[in-house]
C-alpha cells in the first residue's frame, strides 16, 4: 500500500482567494454569502450566493485588496477565453498548494508523484449549460 501525504493547501472561497485570508474569515465568523453580482437577479427567486470576490468587482471584491481574486495572475485573457473560470479557480487552488507545499518539481520522477485533488461544490456550469442547449 503507498502512502499519501497531504502537504499543501490552497483555497479559493467565496471568504476570499487564499488559505490564510479564508481561514481567518472563518475565525471572524464572516459568511462569504451576499447579493449576486455576477448577473441581473430580476425575475429570480434567489438573489444571495456564495460568489469569489474579484478585481472584476463580482463578488464584493475591490482590486489591491487582500484575498480578492485576480484571473490575469493565473491565466492570460487569451487563454481565459478558452475556459470557464471553474478551471482558473482549480488552477489557482492547485498553485497555492504546491507554493504551501513548496514543493517544485523538476524531473519527469517528481512530476509523476505529484497529484493535486481539486474538490468543488459546483463548477462549469456555463459551459454545461451552452452543451445542453446545442444538443
Amino acid at each position: 500500500m503507498r502512502r499519501v501525504v497531504v502537504t499543501g493547501l490552497g483555497l479559493l472561497t467565496p471568504l476570499g482567494w487564499g488559505v490564510e485570508h479564508t481561514w481567518k474569515g472563518i475565525v471572524e465568523g464572516r459568511s462569504g454569502i451576499g447579493p449576486i453580482t455576477a448577473f441581473d437577479t430580476e425575475g429570480y427567486g434567489c438573489t444571495i450566493a456564495g460568489e469569489i470576490p474579484s478585481v472584476d468587482g463580482r463578488g464584493g471584491g475591490v482590486a489591491g485588496e487582500p484575498g480578492v481574486f485576480d484571473h490575469e495572475k493565473i491565466m492570460s485573457p487569451k487563454d481565459r477565453k478558452r475556459v470557464d473560470d471553474f478551471i482558473v479557480y482549480a488552477i489557482a487552488a492547485a498553485d497555492e498548494a504546491l507554493a504551501d507545499a513548496n514543493w517544485k518539481p523538476e524531473t519527469d520522477e517528481e512530476r509523476e508523484r505529484t497529484g493535486v485533488m481539486v474538490g468543488s461544490g459546483i463548477g462549469g456550469l456555463g459551459p454545461i449549460a451552452d452543451t445542453a442547449i446545442i444538443l
